[in-house]
Parts: structure tokens; C-alpha cells; sequence
């Protein structure tokens, strides 16, 4: 099957498109410049190994080839953003892949940005590459979009073709031209006014979940401090039908979107503006959670006559999303790494992570759940997989202390 899409960057928005795209029937290619994503063989990746030999086997294929670039109709840019100077998206992988693409670039092509980058991105870090790159002139030459990711690894409920997609190109028909492509992968195409009011979504969308989940953070540190049950009160509050949307605390926020204020930008592009004072706050709270978890975990040993030097503590679930092989922004570093700071033993169990590492250093993983629970000395929930069977954990751990409040009540002591 010729390829009529090329997705730029196989990781976790570029695979999920692949699937979906692949499955509406569209000839889809994959270039990644990491030969090892190129053959997917990533431990932690967005798609099942059963997946992705379902997805192989419908025709998707994978190349670190550039020069198949320049025999598609519609590229896709999912390189890596990771946080970088004052916690701003770095772009070195979306350069390098603007520049591979201009090189190759045809006129008509549909270039569409999902990567993570700040507001004005597409227009003022994208645009210029790809025109000088290939001597031709966005909206006139090509088209050129913006259509942040959406992805939700895990999620049952939501996937790629009933999360509708948000598209603003640089003209009506830039984004016509995006909204063409999307519209053969997701129910419904929601048109931006431009790749700026795009971009500012994505912001919004992220902001929104750190801030709430910051406020729930700090609820359940003033709520334990009054000994006041949170998770009840979730239970209570989320029974009103207007003006609340429930949230839950945990040990920390993980994932590859981080809270973003749009005036922390390149120096080139940055802006006066006002401070996002909310998202600043949120940021800090989310980022002491895991000091305070510890500070849980030592006061609870004390409590049982047990000091944490020398504490054997299992760290249950490491990823940072449940049901997933994810370990992007996880807490659970910062967590076991603090831990071992105070002379704990830390070993950990999560059927999703086979092998894992914290500052270069092994942590020993446990084979058999409930017999590492009996042995531990404190058992920390961090992550609540779906194949854990959490009333019996609660009924061998000797101590266990649940960050997601997802264990009967008062069957162990939580968050």
C-alpha cells in the first residue's frame, strides 16, 4: 500500500496516529531518525506489543530513510517536546524534523505540527524552516496546521475516533486541509481561528488539569491534618450536577505535557504578558507532593516503632498513568530516590515494568505481590493497575499507605 501519510516521530502521539490513520485505510509511514523507535522496540511505548504487530501486519511501515518524505501528501510532526529552559518545551527534535522534512517537501503537501510547543510555534519557530528548507511559501505553496495531541495512554473510554480534534492552519485553507485529513480518523474536527488559538488550547486543556489537581493536593494534606476523610468528600462533592468537576490527589503528576505559562517562550518570541500566578502555585504544589509522601511513609514507620533507615519499603505501581508501561514524569522516581536517602530498602512491583532504574541504580523488583507485601515493612500504592487486587493487598501488607485512595475504606491508610 503506497504511503499517503508520513508521521514524523514514533512515540506517544505519533503511534496512536499511526493506528488510527492505518485503520481508516490511509497508506501511513513512519520516520522516526532513532532506529531503535523506527523498529519499535521501545519497552514503554504508547501501543501494546500486540498492537503494533497488528498495525504492522495492516501495512504500517517504519523507515529511517528521509528521502520516502517527499512521496506523501500529508505529514505529521509528533517529535519529542521534553521540558527544557524554565520548564518551556524544548524544540531541537521538531527542528530536526522541519529541516528533514523541507528538504523533501512538495507543493500541496499538508504539513501538520501535533507536537507540544508554545503559542506561536507553528507560525514563528515552524513556519521559517520549512520555507527555507524548501524555497516554497507556507499557505500559498503548502499547506501548514497546527492540531495539538490529545492521546489519553490508557483511557477506555476516550481513543483517537471520539476525541474530537482541535485544527487551526495558517489560512481558511490551510485548515481545511487538516481538517480534511482529521476527518477520516475522529468523529468530529473543531476549527480554530488559527494555529495560535490552537496552540493556546493545548495550553489551556494542560493547565487545567495541573492547577485542579494541585488544589485536590493540598486538600488532602489540610484534610489529613484535620482528620477529615478527602476521599469522602470527594465522594459527596461530585454528586453536585453543576459547577464541579472531580479530581483526585496523588503522589505527583507525570506525563509528557507539562503546566506551561505561554510568556516563558524563547527569547525571540517572548512577550511581557502577566504571569500565570495559578499555574506557578500549581506547579509548586504538584512538585512537593513527593516530599510530602515521604514524610507519610516515615511518620507512619515511626508510629509502628520502625524507623525508616533500614525500612523495607515496596513501592507498588511506578508508571505515571494506571495500566500503562509509562514512566514519563513519574513521581515514583523522585519518590525511591528520596527513600533511599534515608537508608530504606526499596524494591517495587508493577506487571507493566519489567526492569527499572533510579539515578543508574537497579531497583530490585518483586516476582511474587503478596509475598513482597508480608516481607515489607511499608507498602506504598503509588499506581493503581487494574490487575491489582487491592482488597487482598490490604489484607497481607503489613503497613500500606495508598497515594490514589483506591482501596476499601479503612483498609489502609491513605493520601
Amino acid at each position: 500500500m503506497p504511503a499517503d501519510l508520513a508521521v514524523i516521530g514514533l512515540g506517544h502521539l505519533g503511534l496512536p496516529l499511526a493506528q488510527a490513520a492505518t485503520a481508516a485505510g490511509i497508506g501511513t509511514l513512519g520516520y522516526d531518525p532513532d532506529p531503535r523507535a523506527a523498529a519499535l522496540s521501545g519497552a514503554d511505548g504508547p501501543l501494546s506489543a500486540t498492537e503494533l504487530r497488528r498495525l504492522l501486519s495492516a501495512g504500517f511501515r517504519t523507515t529511517t530513510d528521509p528521502t520516502t518524505l517527499g512521496r506523501v501528501r500529508t505529514a505529521v510532526i509528533c517529535a519529542p517536546t521534553p521540558p527544557g529552559e524554565e520548564g518551556t518545551p524544548d524544540l531541537t527534535a521538531v527542528a530536526d524534523a522541519a529541516r528533514t522534512l523541507a528538504a523533501r517537501l512538495r507543493p500541496h503537501t499538508t504539513v501538520i505540527l501535533e507536537s507540544t510547543a508554545y503559542p506561536g510555534a507553528t507560525e514563528e519557530f515552524l513556519r521559517p524552516l520549512l520555507e527555507a528548507g524548501s524555497g516554497l511559501t507556507a499557505g500559498r505553496d503548502f499547506h501548514l496546521a497546527c492540531s495539538p495531541g490529545r492521546h489519553d495512554p490508557g483511557n477506555r473510554t476516550h481513543h483517537y475516533a471520539n476525541t474530537p480534534k482541535v485544527i487551526g492552519g495558517l489560512t481558511p485553507a490551510c485548515t481545511e486541509a487538516a481538517a480534511t485529513f482529521y476527518g477520516r480518523l475522529t468523529d468530529k474536527v473543531v476549527r480554530a481561528r488559527g494555529p495560535r488559538e490552537a496552540e493556546m488550547t493545548k495550553v489551556l486543556e494542560t493547565n487545567f488539569r495541573h492547577v485542579n489537581i494541585a488544589l485536590v493536593n493540598e486538600m488532602a494534606v489540610l484534610c489529613h491534618d484535620l482528620g477529615v476523610d478527602l476521599w469522602d468528600v470527594i465522594r459527596c462533592a461530585e454528586t453536585k450536577p453543576f459547577g464541579f468537576q472531580s479530581f483526585r490527589p496523588g503522589p505527583g503528576v507525570g506525563g509528557h505535557t507539562l503546566p506551561a505559562d505561554p510568556n516563558h517562550r524563547p527569547a525571540k518570541g517572548r512577550s511581557a504578558g502577566h504571569p500565570l500566578r495559578l499555574v506557578e502555585l500549581a506547579r509548586d504544589v504538584n512538585g512537593r507532593m513527593p516530599h510530602y509522601v515521604i514524610q507519610r511513609c516515615a511518620t507512619l514507620l515511626n508510629e509502628h516503632g520502625k524507623s525508616a533507615r533500614g525500612a523495607r519499603i515496596l513501592l507498588l505501581g511506578v508508571t505515571y498513568k494506571p495500566d500503562i508501561g509509562d514512566l514519563t514524569g513519574s513521581p515514583a522516581w523522585e519518590i525511591a530516590s528520596r527513600l533511599r536517602e534515608l537508608g530504606a530498602h526499596v524494591t517495587y512491583h508493577d506487571p507493566y515494568v519489567p526492569r527499572w532504574q533510579v539515578l543508574d541504580r537497579p531497583v530490585p523488583r518483586a516476582d511474587s505481590l503478596y509475598e513482597a507485601a508480608a516481607a515489607a515493612d511499608l507498602t506504598l500504592l503509588l499506581q493503581a493497575h487494574r490487575t491489582y487486587d487491592l482488597q487482598g493487598l490490604s489484607v497481607k501488607a503489613q503497613l500500606l499507605l495508598d497515594t490514589r485512595g483506591a482501596t476499601p475504606t479503612g483498609a489502609a491508610h491513605r493520601l
